[in-house]
């Protein structure tokens, strides 16, 4: 006697489970499908890959933006009166964000590799549209210092797609969607092709042209490595070699210039803890006595602004701890003893300040009581340049203004003091020396390096005294020669997956696995009925799936069903069995077992 009992037996497919799970709360095997995805969620799909790009865009303008990170601290001091390190905020929700929109474009990618309905679920919907309004601003990024670099990780990325976008063209059905897919593909990947035409870098270019090093001009001296404006930090900045001292410089109220970048004092000295009724007061308001009595050091100890107390000797700690006010006549004093530069930016007094009308003069009549040599002095303030020039005619009259030549001429300037950002190629190559601040990040001193700057202004001498040449300098020649090659690389690679997956297709067509799915086949009754000694038992096989391309294998499939009803019937026909179920229509599913 034979008795025949039912199995359902199932492939365990965690893998499948966790990616259909996770991307759109499909744990359930029969809660997946292979049906195409409609068009709502293809939708989705297109604002995921968009959030994907935005964030890329978002998270590369933050990293090119670490150069200005303490001045937008410094923003935001200005702003609420409180210091605060507000890019580590920024920087850690950029990062959670881009990875969590970074993992859901590979949970997608991976739907369609495996050929799965795409479905996202309805709470990543919400956190793509929170994403894409924290992140629609305008950006605006310094594309020169790394245009060829990205164009080629674009162009790796755009390759790899090749492997997803062939099998799908491939196996879709519908002549508008391949038409549509292969057009925008190939149109993304030509446009890649061309993109080095519209590439322009200062660095691209012969190292016979390559002009010397630009200057290092020490701003606050060095604040990495001491508190700023104070002598500590202007002694730092001389051994980090640089070739001249910036600070900012406000006038006491008994006419004594001091340094100084803010309005009050309580970011840089203790005034809350001396002078607790006063802390809000302008920094402009102080004798010099009470100035000299502040700490401008422990400030620095506690909040560590650049990361690199921790890095100190203790002897440095206490030194960097008894720090006190700075004046503008120690900071000469001490360029004199070194033969450097010396530019400052001064801030004129509040109205009602009893030097609000001889700022000018008592901060000349400083430059010249201290006898530094006049052309070591570089002079920005707009106000009464023509008087100035008279009483010392020796300064180096400078203007953090862009003007025109005649103006430049008329003035008497002879250099220019501007932001990195705002200086334009012609400017730097203009008969007027430029000077551009604030340079701290090894690559953008780099680029202003190719670009024929003569000196920059920076916050970080001692990072950029580890720069004795271009990061990253490519001669034309050099950079076309990767260009074709890369692109040659590229195209050969793509050809091949197109073809090896057209091969592909046809070999699983033609074995007839176009489209069958094991999890296809559910056992959905066991009728049993008696026959004298015989118990037969009849199972029915439901094969879901759509007409047209599948219908071929579903007649397949009823040919499977029938020879296995035959074979029950007919115990001597089991020794086939084994050459039945080796076909590979039916290798990854069990569907009974026959004891006898």
């Amino acid at each position: 006697m034979v008795k025949h009992q039912p199995l359902q037996v199932y492939e365990r497919q965690l893998c499948l489970s966790c990616l259909t799970g996770i991307y759109g709360c499909r744990w359930k095997r029969y809660q997946r499908s292979h049906d195409d995805t409609t068009k709502w969620e293809f939708l989705w799909s297109l604002i995921l890959f968009f959030t994907f790009s935005l964030l890329l865009v978002w998270f590369y303008f933050w990293w090119e933006a670490h150069n200005d990170y303490n001045e937008f601290n410094w923003f935001l001091y200005n702003r609420s009166g409180e210091w605060i390190d507000g890019t580590v905020p920024i920087l850690a929700t950029t990062a959670a964000g881009f990875t969590y929109i970074a993992f859901l474009m590979i949970l997608a990618l991976c739907h369609i590799a495996v050929g799965q309905q795409l479905n996202l679920h309805w709470l990543h919907k919400v956190m793509l549209k929170c994403a894409i309004c924290g992140v629609f601003v305008y950006v605006q990024c310094l594309g020169e210092a790394t245009g060829p670099f990205l164009h080629l990780g674009a162009l790796v990325a755009v390759t790899a797609l090749a492997w997803l976008v062939a099998g799908n063209l491939f196996e879709s059905s519908q002549r508008v969607f391949q038409v549509v897919v292969l057009l925008l593909y190939l149109s993304v990947l030509l446009g890649l092709y061309m993109a080095p035409l519209s590439i322009t870098s200062p660095c691209i270019m012969d190292h016979a042209n390559l002009t010397p090093r630009p200057d290092v001009i020490g701003h606050q001296g060095a604040p990495m490595l001491a508190p700023e404006n104070t002598i500590l930090s202007f002694q730092r900045a001389l051994q980090m070699n640089v070739s001249g001292l910036e600070a900012d410089v406000a006038i006491s109220l008994d006419g004594v210039p001091f340094l100084m970048r803010d309005r009050t004092l309580r970011r840089t000295t203790d005034v809350e803890k001396v002078f607790p009724a006063r802390q809000l007061d302008d920094a402009s308001s102080f004798n010099w006595t009470d100035l000299h009595s502040l700490n401008a050091g422990q400030w620095f100890l506690k909040e560590d602004p650049f990361w690199t107390v921790q890095s100190m000797a203790q002897r440095e700690v206490m030194l960097v701890g008894n720090q006190s006010v700075c004046s503008l006549e120690q900071l000469l004093r001490l360029a004199t003893l070194h033969n450097h530069t010396v530019v400052f930016d001064l801030r004129r007094p509040p109205h009602g300040h009893p030097c609000y009308h001889s700022w000018i003069n008592d901060t000349l009549g400083v430059i010249l009581l201290s006898g530094i040599p006049q052309h070591l002095v570089m002079w920005t303030p707009d106000w009464d340049r023509g008087q100035v020039r008279q009483v010392v005619p020796g300064l180096q009259q400078t203007s953090v203004e862009k003007l025109p030549p005649q103006v430049l001429h008329q003035q008497g300037i002879s250099r220019l003091l501007l932001r990195y950002s705002q200086a334009s190629p012609d400017d730097i190559r203009s008969n007027v020396s430029v000077t551009l601040y604030t340079v701290n990040e090894p690559w953008l001193f780099s680029v202003l390096w190719c670009s024929g700057v003569s000196s920059v202004s920076s916050e970080a001498p001692n990072i950029l005294r580890k720069v004795p040449y271009p990061i990253w300098l490519m001669s034309p020649d050099e950079y076309c020669l990767i260009w074709v090659a890369a692109e040659l690389i590229s195209f050969t690679v793509v050809i091949g997956i197109f073809v090896f997956q057209n091969y592909h297709i046809i070999r699983w067509r033609l074995s007839g696995m176009h489209s069958y799915n094991p999890e296809q086949i559910m056992l959905s009754a066991a009728v049993r009925r008696s026959s004298r000694d015989l118990n037969i038992m009849k199972e029915k096989l439901i094969f879901s799936g759509k007409e047209g391309p599948h219908r071929e294998e579903s007649c397949t499939a009823c040919v499977y069903c029938i020879v296995c009803l035959f074979l029950w019937l007919c115990p001597s026909t089991l020794k086939w069995l084994p050459l039945l179920f080796s076909s590979p229509y039916l290798f990854t599913t069990d569907l009974m077992t026959l004891d006898r």
